[in-house]
């Protein structure tokens, strides 16, 4: 039987003036050099002007970097929607994957991802540890596993966590790419992928560690949010991906939440879609400061 060789893959990150440089750090050393598999090349897209430690931070990490890094600078802030669309138009590779400039990959990340993409799936997500500035494990974000579930998950919230997903640009153009709309382009787009029938998958296992910090939860609410909300909900049943029914839930339940006091909205949010973990799984996933490199083992 003749080997297939391993497909290679881009990874795509965008940062802009809010990103911590010692958290952009650690997250492309853990993306790039902490991998049992590499990305074949990095496409690091600068939403708007930084600050210089940022800056400093980010040429530090291509001038070390084992790998090629295309470092595209947009003039002004546009956004995540727009920065990931012009990222992918940089790639050499179909196949991307998402990091987040503060989120810190597991060494297997990609190792476990990649062989599903390579037997014919087009978008494949994780589970991902939650964990907060001091390096505390705070709970398990576990996706909705198996095409079916994903697709009923979809229906109501996001089935994918975002920083974790390896996909394919060609399915994410056949659904018609990111649009810009606040903390939710990429629900959109996903829910759009399944739509068209992009094959879908999610790994429980989780290999993302996703940073939280203070905002977070305030970060979800508010009169911008509803908006995106609104106009969210107006996309999914306007394309027919929701039912008249589920419109209407998803406005009143989901639009809601948005106005919930953040005292109430955090415990809520963390009752519903994050699973504490055990002191045999927080033991096994260690975070500590090494220089200016998060290790996660």
């Amino acid at each position: 039987m003749l080997s297939v060789d391993p497909i290679p893959f881009t990874l795509l990150i965008s940062v802009y003036h809010g990103d911590s440089p010692r958290f952009f750090a650690d997250a492309f050393t853990s993306a790039v050099v902490g991998q049992t598999r590499m990305p074949a090349e990095v496409v690091l897209v600068q939403d708007g002007p930084i600050a210089e430690d940022l800056a400093a931070a980010i040429s530090a990490a291509i001038a070390t970097s084992p790998v090629a890094v295309t470092h595209v600078v947009l003039q002004h802030n546009a956004g995540l929607a727009t920065a990931l669309t012009v990222g992918l138009a940089h790639a050499s590779h179909d196949v991307i994957a998402r990091m987040d400039a503060d989120d810190v990959a597991l060494p297997e990340r990609f190792e476990r991802q990649l062989p599903l993409i390579e037997s014919g799936y087009d978008l494949v997500g994780t589970g991902m540890y939650e964990f907060d500035h001091e390096g505390r494990i705070l709970g398990t974000r576990v996706p909705p596993v198996g095409r079916a579930s994903i697709a009923a998950a979809a229906r109501l919230r996001d089935p994918f966590n975002h920083p974790t997903v390896v996909y394919r640009s060609s399915a994410v153009q056949r659904a018609g790419g990111y649009r810009d709309l606040a903390l939710m382009e990429d629900y959109l787009l996903f829910a759009r992928m399944i739509q068209v029938g992009a094959r879908v998958a999610n790994l429980a296992e989780p290999l993302v560690m996703y940073r939280v910090d203070a905002g977070a939860y305030n970060r979800r609410g508010g009169w911008r949010l509803f908006a995106s909300e609104v106009r969210l909900q107006r996309e999914l049943h306007s394309g027919g991906f929701t039912t008249g029914y589920e419109h209407v839930r998803n406005v009143m339940v989901r639009g809601l939440y948005r106005f919930v006091p953040t005292v109430i909205r955090r415990p809520l949010y963390r009752l519903v879609f994050v699973r504490s973990v055990t002191l045999e799984e927080e033991q096994n996933v260690v975070i500590g400061n090494m220089g200016d490199e998060v290790v996660a083992s």
